[in-house]
């Protein structure tokens, strides 16, 4: 049965989206979420995901906790051994300076924790508001959107907003989506987005809303 994209049901939209999201392998950041990892851990592993494949999100952040797993190991190590740990993550030597200056930020700031509000998140080196969101989310629970490739380019693939920017389609899904679906919206998307509504050729032969999506903006599909 399609979806009714004019009443939003958003109920059955995030029903079908889950059980996409079962047969789909979990994105790494969601993943050492699962694994009960701190904040602080969420948080870097976040940080080292911006431009970088899951796989090599993982492996990185893996060797980095192995070493240092907490603000003051990782001040006991200096930036350029942690570029070397968390290599070939995109753009590793910056992001070794961010992990460093945000090591030093927590213990002098907030000793030695990841702060629980999106202003303070904002201020750390590195962090945008899809990071900070997202950190939010799996480390506190705290509702927060966030918008990925993913959760920009589906909903208004689907017409249900009509936006240009990320950050425009934050403020508008936070208008229409429920609060209880914050924080899953972004893993279920991503999942979704891999796999079926493709940025290129999506597979839309299989997609579960195919009935009623609008197809914005979509050329060539399967």
């Amino acid at each position: 049965m399609g979806l009714n994209f004019t009443k939003k049901n958003w109920k059955n939209l995030i029903e079908s989206l889950r059980i996409v999201a079962e047969n789909v392998e979990t994105p790494t950041v969601f993943d050492f979420s699962y694994r009960n990892s701190t904040p602080f851990q969420i948080l870097i592993s976040t940080i080292i995901s911006l431009r970088t494949r899951d796989l090599v999100t993982f492996s990185s952040s893996e060797k980095l906790f192995d070493k240092a797993p907490d603000p003051q190991s990782i001040l006991k190590i200096d930036t350029k051994e942690i570029a070397q740990l968390i290599y070939p993550a995109g753009f590793y030597k910056r992001k070794a300076e961010n992990i460093k200056q945000i090591s030093k930020i927590l213990l002098d700031k907030y000793e030695g924790l990841v702060p629980r509000n999106l202003e303070a998140l904002l201020e750390l080196p590195g962090v945008g508001r899809k990071t900070a969101n997202l950190t939010l989310g799996l480390s506190y629970r705290i509702p927060a959107l966030c918008v990925d490739t993913h959760v920009h380019r589906i909903p208004n693939r689907m017409g249900l907003i009509e936006t240009k920017t990320p950050e425009k389609t934050e403020f508008a899904l936070t208008k229409i989506l429920p609060k209880k679906y914050w924080i899953e919206i972004n893993e279920l998307l991503v999942a979704f987005g891999q796999t079926i509504c493709t940025p290129v050729s999506p597979k839309c032969s299989e997609c579960p809303f195919k009935a009623d999506c609008p197809m914005i903006g979509v050329g060539k599909s399967r």
